[in-house]
């Protein structure tokens, strides 16, 4: 199967979970009614813009072992980007822009596998992990945000999978 075959299945799997999770999700309105909702949302969207930013260096640091992949990962990793900005876009506090050069430290520079098919089934597994963990958090926020995590996990699963079954 080629990239861009399995690029396609990948939108069709994105778009039908993120329709069925929009479908369960729609019943409510965003702020949920309560006073706390707010920042549950604030610190629900600051983790996930933070994990955003981790996986997005750990997409570097394989790229800066392995250069050789650069082709096949810049759309995942663009799409990595997309999805920490969209998250930050949503942090109103005047500290969520310094957010991100804090949590960039040299001190969590992950470990790259030195042959590419290993470092690519780590990337494989962070974005599996990371997808299982959005899925989990979306039950416990309102509406918008459970409907942007619901998609950026769907989008993890399908770059899971692109990672790992993904023709070279």
């Amino acid at each position: 199967m080629s990239f861009p075959s399995l690029l396609r299945r990948r939108s069709l799997i994105v778009s039908v979970a993120s329709a069925a999770v929009l479908t369960g999700c729609s019943s409510g309105p965003d702020s949920a009614g309560s006073g706390g909702s707010t920042s549950v949302s604030a610190r629900a969207r600051a983790r996930a813009a933070r994990d955003s930013r981790g996986l997005l260096r750990q997409y570097d640091a394989v790229l800066a072992v392995h250069p050789a992949l650069a082709e096949r990962l810049r759309a995942l990793r663009a799409e990595v980007a997309a999805h920490a900005a969209a998250f930050e876009e949503g942090m109103a506090s005047p500290t969520a822009t310094g957010s991100p050069s804090r949590t960039a430290s040299p001190s969590a520079s992950p470990t790259v596998p030195a042959d590419e098919k290993s470092a690519l089934a780590s990337l494989a597994a962070a974005e599996r992990s990371l997808a299982d963990q959005r899925a989990r958090a979306l039950l416990d926020v309102p509406g918008e945000l459970a409907r942007l995590l619901a998609g950026v996990a769907a989008a993890g699963a399908g770059h899971a999978y692109l990672l790992t079954k993904g023709d070279r």
